[in-house]
């Protein structure tokens, strides 16, 4: 389900805002959801890019509360995630009530075995749709699948006809 009308808490990881970023909707998160925070190994993820590179301009733009996520448990290590993908799961694990923001399949899937709520750029990028805030979400995520994020053409045709309407690819 897409519900998301400014009542969800996200924690987001880096790979959504980066590509986010790309297609200039760093900011959608924000517009999407009551609270949106940003693990401090995942800013450090961001903030290592080049200094024109959209997800460290909007990271330094202030509009992301950047937490300290809680030391991960070892069930959590466990799976061997990245850096920021555990750091992300650290602090929904700690902090009830968060949808953690994944692209990552085996984080997404580790998300799931504890528990914790968890969409991905798609996800918000239909939901902005949803929301009025795009014109196209089809056209979003192709100008994505052009720049070399990867999604499954079969699920975006399905998705974009059943959520929101859209043909893919985009006329």
């Amino acid at each position: 389900m897409l519900s998301t009308t400014l009542i969800e808490r996200w924690v987001l990881n880096a790979s959504p805002l980066i590509v986010l970023a790309r297609v200039g909707l760093a900011d959608l998160p924000l517009s999407l959801a009551a609270q949106v925070v940003v693990p401090r190994p995942v800013a450090e993820e961001g903030q290592a890019g080049p200094t024109p590179d959209p997800a460290r301009l909007a990271l330094a733009a202030g509009g992301f509360t950047i937490v300290d996520p809680p030391p991960p448990s070892p069930e959590l290590l466990a799976w061997d995630l990245g850096r920021g993908e555990t750091a992300v799961l650290s602090w929904a694990l700690a902090e009830q009530g968060w949808t953690c923001i994944l692209d990552d399949a085996e984080a997404r899937k580790c998300a799931r075995a504890f528990s914790v709520p968890v969409k991905g750029t798609l996800a918000l990028i239909l939901s902005a749709k949803l929301c009025g805030i795009i014109p196209s979400a089809a056209e979003i995520i192709q100008t994505l699948v052009s720049m070399g994020f990867r999604l499954d053409e079969r699920m975006v045709r399905e998705v974009l006809a059943r959520v929101v309407g859209e043909t893919w690819p985009p006329e």
